[in-house]
């Protein structure tokens, strides 16, 4: 994955393309989940990922939360969209709530170094850019 995201980096550079993702927000009671991925940045991150072409980014929510963390999630609240300018390329993020019944997740470890569920005062120093105004969001839902 390090290598692919090397490659994407330079696609990036070269292209400035706009990406089209989703970011999502899991909770349990007062608690959150975070990932850290295998590539890129090491911080604590939303789970997410792209919308590929002709997918809704809700559909993208419930494929990519079932291949990063094994998880079929059909209940879905809409935080909006974040539009940014990172490494290159733009990305437009569609963000999502679910709150869950239960803590249980089956990361892939081709994506995902570790995944934690951390209390949403608490969050760990090592936050993903994105991490605080998407969870601002999560306050206002």
């Amino acid at each position: 994955m390090r290598i692919a995201y090397a490659g994407l980096r330079t696609y990036w550079f070269l292209l400035r393309p706009r990406i089209v993702g989703v970011k999502c927000v899991l909770t349990h009671g007062e608690d959150v989940l975070l990932v850290r991925h295998t590539y890129g940045s090491r911080a604590w991150d939303l789970p997410g990922g792209t919308v590929r072409r002709r997918e809704a980014p809700r559909d993208a929510a419930r494929r990519e939360m079932h291949e990063e963390l094994g998880r079929r999630i059909d209940d879905w609240t809409p935080l909006g969209e974040l539009f940014v300018r990172s490494n290159h390329h733009d990305d437009d993020l569609h963000l999502f709530l679910a709150r869950m019944s239960d803590r249980q997740v089956e990361i892939d470890l081709v994506e995902l170094a570790e995944a934690g569920w951390f209390p949403r005062g608490a969050l760990p120093a090592d936050l993903g850019r994105y991490v605080r105004p998407i969870m601002e969001r999560v306050t206002k839902a």
